[in-house]
This record gives C-alpha cells, sequence and structure tokens, in this order.
C-alpha cells in the first residue's frame, strides 16, 4: 500500500531538499521508479550481450581482473565468482559503524546512481537492498577504509555484502549476521552476475552522503551564528554602520549582501530608530563589524558545495560504464572523488570560520574592559568565576576544529601497487565535518548563553523584537547566572536548541 510520505527514487532527479528528508528519516518506505526499472533492464541486456558473443571483448571487471590485474583475462566459468571475490575481498573498513541515517542516505544516493542505467546492476539487486532498510535492517558499514579514489570501494562493499549473505546489519540497535536479515526480510542471496559486484561498489556514495551530512548540520550552525553574533552586536551596544546596505552593495559579493540584510532584519525595530549608534567608540572589533565579510563569504562557499554536493549525488560515478545505446563500455574515472573532497575541505575551513568569530564576540562580552559589563559575566567576581571557563572551553573548541581544516585533498598515498596513484582523501575529508560542527554548536551555544547574560545584566536594554523569542527561548532552558554552578548541562541544553530548532533566516 502507497502512502503519502513514500520516497520513490527518481535516477538523476535528486534535489538537496529531498536528500535532507532523506537523511532526516521523513520518509516512510523507499521505492525504485518504473523508470529506473526500465533503465536498469537495458543495462543488463548490454552485459549479457558481451557476455554471449561469439569472441566476446576484454573489458574491465566484466572479464578480466581488477586494478593492477587488469590485464588479466577471466574464464567465462569463474564470471560470478570474480564478482563475489570482489566484493568479499574490499569488505575491509574499520571503525564504528555509520549511524543508519547516513547509511539510508547512501543507499538511496548509490540506488539514485546505478539506476541511471549505465552500470549493468540488476533491479531485483537494488530492491532488495531498499527492502532491508524498509524493513528496518541497515547494514553494518564501517567508517575507516576509504580513500576516495577507486570510488569508496570498502564501505561500499560491506553496504551491499549483506545481499550476497555475507557480513552484518544493524537491526534495532543489535548487530546479526546478513543471512539471518535476510531470512526476516524474505530475501534470497544473490549470485552477482558479471560486472555487477564492481559498479556496487565503485563510486562516491559514501563520501558525497558524508559531505551531504557535514553540510545539513553547517547550514544550521551558520544559521545560529547569525543569530547569536547578533544578539551579541547588540548586548556589547555595536555600531549599526557596518551593517548600511551601500557599503556592501559597493563590493558585490552576493553572500555579504544577503548576511548584512538579515543582520539589519534581525535588528528591525531597533535598527530603524538607531542607524546611528550612541555607541562612543568609532569602529567595533572585526568579530562584530565584519560579520557580513567573513560571513558573507562563508555562505557563498556553502551554497557553492551545496550545488556540487547535488550534483555528485545525481552522478554516474562507477566503471567501466555500460551505454546500451551503443553497446559500449567505457573505462574512465569518474569514481575519483576529488570534486568532493575539494567540497569537504572548503566546508571544513566555513567551520571554522564560524566558530572562530563566534568565540571571539565571546571573549568580547567576558572582557570588562571590552563589555563595560561586570567581570566574566557575573556579579561579585572574584568569588564568581562566571563565564570564564566557558570562554575556554569555546577557545579549545576552535582550536581543534583549527587542526582539523587541513586540507585532506592535497593529501594522496597511492594504492593498488600505483596503478590508483593519485586519490582524493574524500571520504576522510567529508567524515570530520559532523565533528567540526558538533564543536561550532557548542561554541555558539556559549555564544548565546553570554548575550543573554549580558542582557540581563542590563536591565534596562531593549532587545529587537526578533531577537527576543530567542532570548526567551534560552532563558526557558537555563536561568539566569546568578552565582557559579555546574554549567555543562546549560551548554549542552543551547546546543541541542540551537540544532534543532530552525531560525528561517536562509
Amino acid at each position: 500500500m502507497q502512502h503519502n510520505n513514500d520516497f520513490f527514487i527518481k535516477p538523476g532527479h535528486l534535489t538537496l531538499n529531498q536528500l535532507k528528508m532523506i537523511y532526516d528519516g521523513q520518509y516512510n518506505k523507499l521505492f525504485l521508479s518504473e523508470e529506473a526499472k526500465i533503465n536498469l533492464d537495458n543495462s543488463v541486456k548490454n552485459v549479457n550481450n558481451l557476455i554471449t558473443e561469439k569472441n566476446p571483448r576484454a573489458v574491465y571487471g566484466v572479464n578480466t581482473g581488477f586494478g593492477k590485474l587488469a590485464s588479466t583475462r577471466i574464464n567465462e566459468k569463474d564470471l560470478s565468482t570474480l564478482q563475489h571475490n570482489l566484493v568479499k575481498s574490499h569488505c575491509t573498513g574499520v571503525g564504528d559503524f555509520l549511524d543508519e541515517r547516513t547509511v539510508s542516505l547512501i543507499s538511496v544516493i548509490k540506488i539514485a546512481s546505478l539506476s541511471m542505467g549505465y552500470s549493468g546492476v540488476r533491479y531485483e539487486l537494488l530492491d532488495a537492498l531498499l527492502k532491508l532498510i524498509n524493513n528496518g535492517y541497515f547494514p553494518c558499514v564501517p567508517i575507516k577504509g576509504s580513500v576516495g579514489a577507486s570510488g569508496d570501494l570498502a564501505p561500499l562493499a560491506h553496504l551491499v555484502a549483506p545481499l550476497i549473505g555475507v557480513g552484518y546489519v544493524q537491526y534495532k540497535g543489535n548487530k546479526i549476521q546478513a543471512q539471518e536479515a535476510l531470512k526476516e526480510c524474505h530475501i534470497e542471496s544473490f549470485d552477482l552476475l558479471p560486472l555487477e559486484g564492481l559498479s556496487l561498489l565503485n563510486g562516491t556514495q559514501v563520501s558525497t552522503a558524508l559531505a551531504l551530512k557535514g553540510l545539513f548540520k553547517i547550514q544550521s550552525v551558520f544559521e545560529s551564528a547569525l543569530v547569536s553574533g547578533t544578539l551579541a552586536l547588540e548586548a556589547l551596544n555595536g555600531n549599526y554602520e557596518p551593517f548600511d546596505p551601500r557599503i556592501h552593495e559597493l563590493r558585490g559579493h552576493k553572500g555579504q549582501m544577503i548576511v548584512a540584510e538579515k543582520i539589519r532584519g534581525l535588528l528591525s525595530d531597533n535598527y530603524s530608530k538607531k542607524e546611528k549608534s550612541s555607541n562612543s567608540k568609532v569602529q567595533d572589533p572585526y568579530s562584530l563589524r565584519c560579520q557580513p565579510q567573513v560571513m558573507g563569504a562563508c555562505l557563498d562557499q556553502i551554497n557553492h558545495v551545496a550545488k556540487t554536493l547535488e550534483t555528485e549525488a545525481n552522478a554516474v560515478t562507477n566503471n567501466p560504464i555500460a551505454i546500451s545505446e551503443t553497446g559500449e563500455f567505457l573505462s574512465g574515472g569518474n569514481f575519483h572523488a576529488e570534486p568532493v573532497a575539494f567540497a569537504a575541505d572548503i566546508l571544513a575551513m566555513v567551520c571554522t570560520e564560524i566558530s572562530s568569530l563566534s568565540e571571539r564576540r565571546i571573549s568580547l562580552m567576558v572582557d570588562s574592559n571590552s563589555s563595560g559589563l561586570p567581570s566574566f559575566l557575573v556579579n561579585n567576581s572574584g568569588l564568581n568565576s562566571g563565564f570564564m571557563i566557558a570562554q575556554v572551553t569555546a577557545a579549545a573548541l576552535v582550536s581543534e576544529n583549527k587542526s582539523r581544516s587541513f586540507p585532506c585533498s592535497v593529501d594522496s598515498i597511492p594504492t593498488s601497487a600505483n596503478q590508483e596513484d593519485h586519490v582524493s582523501m574524500a571520504t576522510h575529508a567529508a567524515f570530520r565535518l559532523n565533528e567540526m560542527a558538533e564543536n561550532s554548536a557548542y561554541v555558539i551555544a556559549i555564544e548565546m548563553l553570554a548575550a543573554a547574560q549580558a542582557f540581563d545584566l542590563q536591565p534596562h536594554k531593549n532587545i529587537p523584537n526578533q531577537l527576543k523569542s530567542v532570548y526567551t527561548d534560552i532563558r526557558n532552558r537555563v536561568p539566569f547566572y546568578e552565582k557559579d554552578r555546574y554549567f555543562a548541562d546549560d551548554i549542552e541544553l543551547v546546543k541541542q536548541y540551537l540544532l534543532k530548532n530552525s531560525f528561517n533566516i536562509l
């Protein structure tokens, strides 16, 4: 029975909103479209035609070995064994298993790519993977083991190994044998046909899904930082002049103009009343004054990365590419994940800059010389340490993000006896983003708490209407910091709030 929130995978037409919906689990069941079945059937016929030729051509991965062994011809009777051996030998991943939401996203992107009809993979195989997921059985995919070159070989091998009765799946938090899961879902284990194993393993879907996961969280962190930065600006009685639209129009960067506009919108009624601040300082520190320039540059890069990842999620990245119309098998390198590696490296830098700017504003608020407020935002400081060590925590997290920002894409360790002599390291580049976004979210949570405290220490100060709800949400979770108390829980509560809340700024 079809439900309104059933999701039909249409090859080549995945949007960012749909990908986020899949990651967030906002669907009932996943299905392949009829178009996908037609594409897959035609592709399988193309492979069958090759195998039944009187003197079959040597086609990589169909009747030859893999990697450095590409020149080794395989006997026809061993072609299925070749594909099974490939999957089993590539199950070399290590570390913790990817979470179920990420496995779902990987699976959808992988299935969409193969369903374009250039892979030689049967519809039944992909339908079986969806059936496992729809019934709550998620392949156990270890986090580590891919260099993002010939595709995400090891993690994708773990993803599809259960289809041949090998490996493990997670069901309701428990690790069980793949054969047991197949039995529970009334699925017979598959004998792989020529090219199927290779097409299932080639591809950038793991690194792409991990980068998308990072993108979605960093987008949330970015919006939260716009709010916290505006709260800090107002709490510190910052100048409004740097947000005058004429300044940003003269530079012309779209992101910069958007951020300035959004900050003016958050200040709303206050901005219209006080375009010239009563602040005695001629200019504020950069962390207040240059928010449009820094955050705008971040926004431009986020949007660039989003476009890259949406393209990659709809790409054909297996090898060889089987062209049904002409019967050709084109051997190339679409599995090389350099676009994803660059995108992930950019997101890492963006994430670090967001947290770095936020920490500098926290530092301004806790410093009485800069803020004019009680030292470390607490009355009777000395007896009370207030926000002193919360700022230290923020500094520690920013430093960690900085060290994680080294571009992974410039690293390369040749593999496969130098056949694969340049790799992207996209998978690691993408995997680190989630932890970096978490770090940034904690920093922003501390800034929000500090700004709320700064407002409370100035009881006659007017909070702009657009920010009052945020202030109220914070105070509904965390009370005023009257005297020193156990503070970690407060930071955690606000961090969870800002990641779950949609500020709907952009």
